[in-house]
């Protein structure tokens, strides 16, 4: 069974970056795309990007493009995030999905995978 382990959390303070990884492991990895959702305490899941298999397509929410960088690395099967600028407001739990869409919802329609998540934390 395929799982997703997501690393690179961690503490920064604002205006800072920070770099997420996502790697598949233990499977065949056969789904069209990956993705990046967000939590943050006490708040529903929202989408942040994804990108699609063969990395020629990425897609964001609103809120995040311009600040933050889906990329995939296919020889290791993964996908980065990349944090830029960041602000307290983006302290969350960051999710790894993938699936078989470059267009999931906040509720992750769509996805089929997940990982348990990386804690990123902002400081003033």
């Amino acid at each position: 069974q395929v799982s997703l382990i997501e690393s690179g959390g961690g503490l920064v303070q604002a205006g800072g970056s920070l770099r997420l990884s996502c790697t598949v492991a233990g499977g065949y990895f056969n789904d069209y795309a990956m993705a990046w959702f967000r939590q943050a305490p006490g708040k529903e899941r929202k989408f942040v990007a994804s990108i699609s298999w063969h990395g020629a397509m990425q897609y964001y929410a609103d809120a995040f493009e311009g600040r933050f960088t889906i990329s995939r690395d296919k020889p290791t099967v993964s996908t980065s995030l990349q944090l830029n600028s960041l602000k307290t407001e983006d302290t969350a739990v960051y999710y790894c999905a993938d699936g078989n869409t470059i267009y999931p919802d906040d509720v992750g329609y769509g996805m089929t995978s997940w990982g348990k998540g990386t804690l990123v934390t902002v400081s003033a």
